[in-house]
């Protein structure tokens, strides 16, 4: 791909702004949790939205591409890496005001959890150990054992190319793993409220203890993976022959795990590459070592295929990918 213009312009224009480090041709592996993907021609990161509204208006009048980029835990960057400017917001501020907690995109989730049960506030406990970023778990609506970020959320402030505004909850859309950010994928997060109710320190540490157990057991912190690949599924909306094969004790709270019919088509064990399933977990795929991003794509598209030729339905992923494939 080429440039209208000479990305040498467009990084001059970008070392002028205030508060914003750039970088040329960065390795983008580094800031994913796969552990793979090439390099970027521009890799800027910054902590104060000025800034990055700035960075935006200067790529958009160069015509130069631009993606945003969070802790990078579901997100899958191609080989060829990315032609054009990757952004970060870093800012990572949280702050508590008496039920409520205002927390800045970049914070980890993690963080957020952990600043919730601090304060003694119910609500967030399911999501602990759930990787990346505040802004990540919003787009994506990031959820567990029942419950999802989006029930707690108040308002959230973010960059739609044009200005800064403001969305309540149900402007947000939310929706299983999802939400109007993931579908306008040029817009920001630069913050958000989340209204929380009272309760006991002890217990919700003991639960959030609980639930960190059980992801570290099934999703190592310091395996190279995304969690989940695939979405799971509502019953009512799977084909009625699908549906009759699932057995009763597969289905919670109207969705039926991606890994069920995983399993039916052999997924446990796979491999392509570097790439594998895991051998007790038909949903998940990780980086065995020296993985790429197309066996990784390749093998997520096997699997894909097998459930559509078996079942008649598509299976969604929830990884985002990066760059030309």
């Amino acid at each position: 791909m080429t440039h209208p213009v000479s990305l040498d312009s467009v990084a001059s224009s970008l070392a002028k702004v205030e508060k914003l480090s750039v970088r040329n041709d960065v390795e983008l592996r580094g800031y994913t949790r796969f552990g793979i993907g090439g390099h970027a021609d521009l890799f800027a990161e910054t902590a104060e939205p000025e800034a990055f509204a700035e960075t935006v208006r200067i790529c958009r009048t160069h015509k130069v591409p631009y993606c945003i980029l969070g802790d990078g835990t579901n997100v899958i960057v191609a080989d060829a890496g990315y032609r054009g400017l990757v952004l970060r917001f870093t800012a990572k501020s949280i702050k508590q005001q008496g039920m409520q907690l205002q927390a800045d995109a970049g914070a980890t989730l993690e963080s957020l959890v952990d600043a919730a049960i601090t304060a003694g506030l119910r609500g967030l406990e399911t999501l602990a150990r759930i990787p990346g970023s505040v802004g990540a778990a919003i787009y994506g609506n990031a959820g567990a054992y029942g419950h999802s970020i989006s029930e707690s959320i108040e308002w959230v402030r973010f960059y739609d190319g044009e200005e800064v505004r403001e969305l309540d909850n149900k402007g947000c859309s939310f929706e299983y793993r999802g939400s109007v950010f993931k579908r306008n994928k040029d817009w920001m997060i630069f913050c958000c409220s989340l209204l929380l109710e009272p309760s006991d320190r002890a217990e919700l540490r003991s639960r959030a203890d609980k639930i960190m157990a059980i992801r570290d057991e099934k999703f190592p912190p310091t395996m190279r993976c995304a969690g989940s690949i695939f979405k799971n599924l509502y019953l009512k909306d799977l084909p009625p022959s699908a549906a009759a094969e699932v057995p009763e004790r597969a289905v919670r709270e109207g969705k039926v795990a991606s890994a069920y019919f995983l399993d039916q088509v052999g997924a446990k064990g796979m491999r392509r590459g570097g790439i594998a399933v895991a051998d007790y977990h038909a949903n998940l795929i990780y980086n065995a070592g020296g993985g790429t991003a197309a066996e990784l794509r390749s093998l997520i598209d096997d699997l894909k295929q097998r459930i559509a030729d078996r079942y008649g339905f598509a299976v969604e992923e929830e990884v985002q990918y990066v760059g030309e494939f």
